[in-house]
């Protein structure tokens, strides 16, 4: 790695030794066609023999944390899987036109070095040009929690639990099985889990495979529009899009929310004494105590409240903000910025 010895402590090195490691330090010149992935992660692993058969992927993250789907035991996992597959690859698929980042009309302007996130930030700007993107493009790469699958991160494709009543629990999945396949992919990893379930439709019937006790079973799981909806607010791709809501203030107390007939677990907040400009030229005032916005109220705290309107609005959009001002109802229309 950069000419520096890198020791790999076991049980990984037992393994990795059987690869010929690389590591690739920029996106730009990458084939894209070949190494597709989420662009917004900082690390992620790709197994291929040298005809460039994919036989697993490695890496992924959510909105909590960014290693908090990775682990060596899965990373090893997930290449004993690959080893396997090597025994019997497939026939080589048929190569795609290359793509490169740089290829992209938005990519001509920009200065210095690409980096990954920069991939997103072209296809967006290209295909804003071209009249194509729609906010759908935000919701890439969504997570197995989004059928009601939960991975276990150790033991990739073993599913840890299933959501109650959601598309997973329909089509027979329980804990414990062993997921393989989603759509077109193979499954030994949250890295192709994500793949194959940014791969399926927006609605529609997605197929998966999975074995019980040795035995193989399949199914389809059935989703409706809006299923790949994901908390997008880690991304640095979007952040010149995702809203600055510069509120300050204290939470209510269980007293104060009790006098104003709000439900103790409801976020409310009273603003500070001091208000952004842009938030005083919408009409937010000293004091004002924020209950929600375009009339929905949410559990938690500040935080929270804040978090739904960076998770479900872009720049340029207009909510309302549902204050209380001297004990009386107030709405207050506000254009994200």
């Amino acid at each position: 790695m950069d000419g520096q010895v890198v020791r790999l402590e076991k049980p990984l090195a037992e393994v990795a030794d059987r690869f010929v490691r690389c590591r690739l330090v920029q996106i730009a010149g990458a084939d894209l066609s070949k190494f597709e992935f989420d662009y917004d992660l900082t690390w992620f692993v790709f197994f291929l023999n040298a005809d460039e058969t994919i036989y697993g992927r490695y890496g992924g993250r959510d909105a909590s944390d960014a290693e908090a789907r990775i682990s060596l035991a899965g990373l090893r996992y997930a290449m004993d899987k690959a080893l396997e597959a090597h025994k019997n690859p497939p026939p080589a698929a048929k190569p795609l036109a290359a793509l490169r980042a740089e290829q992209y009309d938005a990519a001509k302007s920009h200065r210095g070095c690409i980096h990954c996130h920069n991939v997103n930030e072209f296809r967006r700007a290209d295909a804003k040009k071209a009249g194509t993107w729609t906010r759908d493009s935000l919701w890439v790469y969504p997570l197995p929690e989004n059928v009601g699958i939960t991975l276990d991160v150790d033991v990739g494709n073993r599913v840890k639990a299933v959501a109650k009543d959601s598309a997973a629990a329909k089509a027979g999945l329980a804990a414990g099985d062993y997921l393989t396949r989603i759509g077109e992919t193979s499954v030994a990893s949250f890295g192709d889990a994500i793949y194959g379930l940014h791969k399926s439709p927006a609605s529609g019937e997605i197929p998966v495979r999975w074995t019980r006790d040795g035995k193989e079973q399949s199914a389809k799981l059935s989703v409706a529009a809006g299923w790949r909806k994901t908390n997008v607010t880690w991304r640095p791709s979007l952040l010149d899009i995702l809203p600055s809501l510069p509120f300050y203030g204290d939470d209510l107390t269980a007293d104060e929310k009790k006098k104003l007939g709000l439900g103790e677990k409801r976020a409310a907040f009273r603003q500070d004494k001091t208000v952004h400009r842009t938030l005083r030229e919408a009409g937010i005032e000293p004091l004002d105590i924020v209950i929600g916005f375009d009339g929905k109220a949410i559990d938690g705290e500040i935080g929270d409240l804040l978090g739904f309107v960076r998770r479900n609005y872009l720049v340029g959009d207009t909510v309302t903000v549902d204050v209380i001002r001297d004990d009386k109802p107030t709405a207050v229309k506000l254009k994200l910025k």
